[in-house]
């Protein structure tokens, strides 16, 4: 009987703790380590790999808490299709989810200019920095890749310098940071408070996509496999 082993690639600590569940191994690096870790996962015995967290906002119908299920991952000229039957499935558990492209972005992408140059360049619908290196990595291997993303910050919404500089490499917030860029830059506060509301909007619609998607992260095989387990 084939045992499967999804990886979830994420970048907060936070997403991390929400991806975890029955059949889902988790990795949460900053981008620049995540090609080796997937390397390692996928020597271990990985049979998929789900990007899974929040992303930004490209589409300008949408708003922190929407979920987005990737079509296809766009990175410069690179455009890698995620697969189908696992799309098919996220979208079947997630209410109102929709199913368009997402773009890879090698920094954090803060102001609305930028997401417009993004989104007239790609047409994606959200942007992230770790599904591209997550979808190269799974297409290199041949192994089925998924992304699931919830929006946090809108289109039109810029992010202020606190919650850039506000996280660890671990992916945890870094509330010193936050201070002291609030102490040196007070009129950022307004757009600060309203990045807070929106990433709690975003970690409740991801925690209850997750609930969704049950064991396995929504891999088709895998609900399979555990109805077989269940029965046996």
């Amino acid at each position: 009987m084939l045992k499967y082993d999804i990886v979830a690639v994420t970048c907060l600590a936070l997403e991390a703790r929400i991806a975890q569940g029955p059949g889902v191994s988790v990795l949460c690096n900053p981008s620049v380590k995540l090609s080796a870790m997937l390397e390692a996962a996928i020597a271990r015995g990985a049979t998929g790999i789900i990007s899974f967290g929040i992303a930004g906002g490209l589409a300008r119908h949408l708003v922190a808490g929407d979920c987005v299920v990737a079509s296809a991952v766009r990175h410069g000229n690179d455009v890698i299709a995620t697969d189908r039957g696992w799309a098919r499935s996220l979208l079947d558990a997630i209410p109102n989810a929709i199913h368009a492209d997402v773009a890879g972005a090698d920094a954090l992408v803060m102001n609305p200019a930028e997401k417009n140059r993004i989104h007239a360049q790609t047409g994606a619908a959200a942007v992230d920095m770790e599904s591209h290196i997550a979808a190269k990595i799974a297409r290199a291997h041949r192994i089925p890749f998924a992304a699931c993303r919830i929006i946090i910050d809108a289109a039109h919404r810029a992010l202020p310098p606190a919650a850039v500089v506000g996280l660890r490499k671990d992916g945890t917030p870094d509330i010193g940071a936050v201070l002291l860029s609030v102490l040196q830059k007070p009129g950022q506060i307004p757009d600060l408070v309203r990045t807070a509301r929106d990433a709690c909007i975003a970690a409740r619609a991801l925690r209850a996509a997750r609930k969704r998607l049950g064991a396995g992260l929504g891999f088709p095989e895998y609900n399979e496999f555990a109805f077989e387990l269940a029965v046996a």
